[in-house]
């Protein structure tokens, strides 16, 4: 069964943040900058593929040979005596950020380490997280585990509590592993402000303790069964997530196509209008031939990639501030996992992208450790502009694969999907726009390209892509189309999701104007224009376009803000640093 995590707490809307308006306006108008921006030479790639085209796309860098690795099973148990990062509560949202590195090497220094997020646990400076994280191929001589500290906090950046490090020099299947351990957390990094309310509280009250700790436990559980070991991946759980930010889905006219009655007033608004961010975790590994670099088809993409130029700088600290308030965990935030591919994963897929509902078309991205994050793509504000490759990878220089996808569903689940009807485009019993979507996998094909000009995945690799997904969604009908070769057909199909989309996915048109910022009280204010629309009180879309005139101003000169956060984040990351060269030399 799945462990489904949620807050004892019914959602509630996050807050708009003022990066849902600053950082949209440099995703569009990237194309202004590429005569300004004066970027750095490419860097050379050799492993990359020859062609006639602009550098990037597939990159044939061979993954290096070595006999597999172990597997192991690390347990994130509970922190003791964390700061407190928030004022009012005297307390902390805590969750942990763990990362790996080993002696086995990468195919480029630009490739992402993997990592693994824990739950939040909310208003608690002693959290119980009890999760796991099983990961393939470590090879002997041992790794270095990372784990850094946070209070999650939607409204801004998240705080730093702390780091622990776990170095351990050599395993094997007889090692001992360990059980439990209590590893000192290093306040050097740790957020000033949260230590020094800790520290006020403790002169008040000696109960209260400044030094805290993390518990961890690891074990080896075997020989990774794998053809090859030269590189690490995560088995499991298969985590998934739901984030929802009902500001943007506004903004964006999104609907949940949820019905039904219960819950308060509130919630339905919620369900009504949200923007919704999905994130699942594929067991691993991703095949080795799935392996793209970014494409320089413009002059001022190497600088957004690699921020090598004062505006690529710029441009890409304001889409990693983008992806992290689209993929931000909050009060709202729904989440789980499950402990391998099962029927019942492929169910809550289903369910995330709505089964066959609407005629919905995804845009997504799969990371190189089989991070898989979509979201709807559309013609309208919002979507369109929060659907970009770059934003969902958050600025990564190589992934797997990327395109779009949509769902169908079969008549008879018993015959190949081109012999028969499919709802899009006809209309055909047991499901939507009728009755509800059959919860049974074979029912539903899924069809799946690579469209995608930032990475431009190759066509031959579309059959690998396949085959992983048909492991991880058991059960589902997968089709795959090459955006060039099979260009009329995709076009086709895509047509007519977004003809059933006009009829069954009944959407709000909110057009931009000019104004200052967007606050809560201006979604409080859209509330009342919708009341006032279902009792008959004036023309809806116009009053609506009222309350959004702010959303142009607060769009329209969003640099120096950017700048300010680059040069915060800049000076986070150089600490970071700090931290992590005077950990290994003995110092932190």
């Amino acid at each position: 069964m799945a462990d489904s995590n949620k807050d004892s707490n019914d959602p509630v809307a996050r807050r708009s943040h003022r990066t849902d308006a600053y950082a949209t306006k440099f995703v569009d108008k990237t194309t202004k900058l590429q005569e300004k921006a004066k970027d750095n030479a490419p860097e050379d790639h050799g492993g990359k593929e020859e062609t006639n085209g602009p550098a990037g796309g597939f990159d044939n860098t061979p993954v290096a040979q070595m006999a597999p690795g172990f597997t192991v099973k690390f347990t994130f148990h509970r922190a003791t005596n964390l700061p407190m990062a928030d004022i009012n509560t005297l307390s902390s949202d805590p969750y942990l950020v763990a990362s790996l590195k080993t002696a086995l090497p990468l195919r480029h220094k630009e490739d992402l380490r993997i990592c693994f997020r824990t739950r939040t646990i909310r208003r608690n400076t002693k959290p119980e997280w009890n999760s796991e994280w099983i990961v393939g191929n470590i090879p002997s001589s041992g790794f270095r585990l990372k784990c850094r500290l946070y209070d999650e906090d939607p409204a801004d950046h998240d705080d730093r509590l702390g780091n622990v490090h776990v170095e351990v020099d050599r395993i094997s299947e007889q090692w001992g592993g360990i059980r439990e351990q209590a590893y000192s957390i290093k306040k050097r990094m740790g957020s000033k402000r949260a230590y020094l309310i800790r520290g006020c509280a403790a002169m008040m009250n000696r109960s209260i303790q400044m030094s805290g700790d993390v518990f961890i436990t690891i074990e080896v559980l075997g020989r990774t069964e794998a053809d090859s070991g030269g590189k690490l991946y995560t088995i499991g759980p298969c985590a998934w997530s739901q984030h929802l930010s009902p500001m943007i889905g506004r903004l964006a006219g999104t609907k949940d196509p949820s019905e039904g009655g219960g819950g308060s007033k509130n919630e339905k608004k919620s369900e009504r209008y949200n923007f919704q961010a999905n994130q699942m975790q594929l067991a691993g590994p991703v095949p080795d031939q799935l392996y793209h670099r970014y494409v320089e088809f413009r002059p001022f993409v190497a600088g957004m990639f690699t921020s090598h130029s004062i505006k690529g700088r710029v441009l890409n600290r304001a889409l990693h501030h983008q992806h992290a308030r689209v993929y931000n965990y909050d009060r709202s935030t729904v989440y789980g996992s499950f402990p391998s591919p099962s029927q019942e994963m492929t169910l809550k897929f289903l369910e995330l992208v709505h089964f066959d509902k609407g005629g919905r078309i995804f845009t997504y991205v799969l990371s190189l450790d089989g991070q898989w994050r979509f979201t709807e793509t559309g013609k309208e504000f919002g979507i369109d502009l929060l659907s970009k490759h770059t934003m969902h990878s958050d600025v990564s220089i190589y992934i797997a694969f990327s395109g779009e996808f949509f769902i169908r569903r079969l008549k008879n689940p018993r015959k190949a999907p081109e012999d028969q009807e499919t709802h899009p485009p006809s209309n055909i019993e047991g499901g939507p726009p009728q009755g509800n979507s059959p919860e049974d996998p074979r029912y539903y094909q899924l069809i799946i390209d690579n469209d995608s000009g930032t990475y431009r995945p190759k066509a031959d690799l579309l059959p690998f892509l396949k085959r992983f997904l048909q492991h991880n969604l058991q059960g589902l009908k997968i089709t795959t189309l090459d955006c060039n070769d099979d260009k009329d057909k995709m076009e086709k199909m895509k047509t007519e999701q977004r003809e059933r989309k006009k009829t069954e996915g009944k959407h709000v048109a909110v057009v931009q104007g000019d104004g200052g910022s967007i606050s809560s009280s201006d979604e409080d204010e859209l509330d009342n224009v919708d009341a006032q629309a279902e009792r008959g009180e004036g023309n809806k879309q116009a009053k609506a376009q009222g309350k959004l005139e702010k959303v142009g101003q607060a769009v329209k000169a969003p640099g120096e803000k950017v700048e300010e956060w680059a040069k915060g984040d800049g000076q986070r990351e150089q600490r970071e640093e700090e931290d992590d060269m005077a950990a290994a030399n003995g110092q932190a």
